[in-house]
């Protein structure tokens, strides 16, 4: 099993180039079960995650070539199930549940699997496809999905849920009449799969708010189009620069959507430039503690908590790192502790008394955002650091290694 191997102490320089959004990636490949004929979709990064759902979408009779730009075709759809093999490591393959029964009438996919960061079910997805007119089973762990015709409905969502956002306003897109989504998430990365489903001539209002309409058509046409940047990746190599004291350039991405973290940064001592096409973190004399609750946007993404975790362990006082929209998203602190920070877990809170240094050491990663935060640790330890696991990164991070290691970073990945 592959390792990854880094020698702290390095403060990064240079300039690093953002790759596309795989949490805007997924959806949208997803939605080229909607039309049929070829979709062209660029700026398609190189993930575990793409692969597995490239797979998904061929299981179910879908042809795909190249990898970015991505042609996907789903003319002709020959089976409606998505199986546990393929859907175990991947929550966002619950995606395909509502184009399928939009375009075809029915669907089988497995309850979903992925990193172990909470509960995350998926009954809010259900209830609405039930509530446009869906017949809906679970059974032998697969959710069962029938109608002969989505039909528009008030949706309120119980809790702002951005997979469920998506997949209903998907499905949305074929019903016969108006459906309206309250309580919606307003993530870019909704906004960019409603920008994609309206080139393929859906009618979408709202997307970015919690109030989203979509006026059902007949069909929808295939595109070519061009996927966000990663906003989380980006704010990885943000907190990655102040963490080290560095200064680097972080271009091809969307400053304008990394606005709570920009703001943290900046009360932590980092100055923060915006540049054309991207933005310049540099990192300040001290590591200020700043304290941190996440939200749904536009609030502090969950996806940075840990990250964030790790830049606080080296404050100058103590930080609490508040978590509301997971509830078992610190599985990572213990790992920091075998470095040396001094965390304490309380409930739903982090409480950070930074420490002068952390120490080299063998660590593991228990999920994605985990295994970032454990790289980030490791690029100030002193010593050595190993972090095992690394299948979880490469989930969500297109050649950390590589992209640190131009930096100026001390990192290889060592093959087992």
């Amino acid at each position: 099993m592959d390792k990854i191997i880094i020698y702290g102490g390095e403060k990064l320089k240079g300039e690093v180039r953002i790759s596309g959004s795989k949490n805007a990636a997924l959806p949208i490949i997803a939605s080229s079960l909607l039309t049929e004929g070829w979709n062209i979709l660029h700026n398609i990064p190189a993930l575990a995650d793409i692969t597995t759902i490239k797979k998904l979408l061929v299981s179910l009779g879908v042809q795909i070539e190249g990898d970015s730009p991505l042609r996907i075709n789903a003319s002709n759809i020959t089976n409606c199930e998505a199986s546990y093999d393929l859907v175990k490591t991947m929550r966002a393959s619950i995606l395909v549940l509502g184009p399928l029964v939009a375009r075809m009438g029915r669907a089988r996919v497995s309850l979903p699997g992925g990193c172990a960061i909470g509960a995350r079910p998926v009954n809010l997805h259900l209830k609405a496809l039930k509530d446009m007119g869906a017949k809906i089973d679970l059974r032998d762990g697969y959710i069962e999905a029938e109608a002969s015709k989505l039909k528009g409905a008030k949706i309120y969502f119980d809790i702002a849920t951005v997979t469920g956002t998506e997949n209903i306003m998907m499905a949305a897109t074929l019903a016969e009449g108006t459906t309206l989504l309250e309580n919606a998430a307003c993530e870019p990365e909704v906004v960019n799969l409603a920008d994609v489903l309206n080139h393929m001539g859906a009618k979408i209002y709202g997307a970015g708010t919690t109030m989203i309409e979509i006026e059902g058509v007949e069909s929808l046409h295939p595109v070519e189009d061009t996927i966000m940047p990663d906003r989380i990746e980006a704010g990885t190599y943000m907190i990655a620069a102040g963490l080290t004291g560095g200064d680097v350039k972080i271009m091809e991405c969307e400053p304008a959507h990394l606005d709570a973290l920009i703001n943290k940064l900046n009360e932590a001592g980092m100055d923060i430039t915006i540049l054309d096409g991207g933005l310049r973190v540099a990192g300040g004399e001290k590591i200020i503690s700043v304290d941190i609750k996440t939200l749904p946007y536009p609030g502090f993404p969950t996806d940075l908590q840990a990250q964030i975790v790790a830049l606080m362990a080296l404050g100058n006082g103590i930080s609490v790192v508040r978590e509301t929209v997971f509830e078992n998203r610190f599985m990572h602190v213990n790992e920091l502790m075998r470095m040396g920070a001094d965390i304490i877990v309380e409930g739903n809170s982090a409480i950070v008394r930074g420490v002068p240094m952390l120490r080299g050491a063998p660590v593991m990663a228990t999920d994605l955002r985990a295994s970032a935060s454990l790289i980030l640790a490791g690029l100030v330890a002193c010593g050595k650091t190993e972090l095992s696991r690394v299948y979880h990164i490469d989930r969500g991070y297109e050649c950390i290694e590589k992209k640190l290691s131009s930096l100026g970073a001390r990192i290889e990945r060592v093959r087992g």
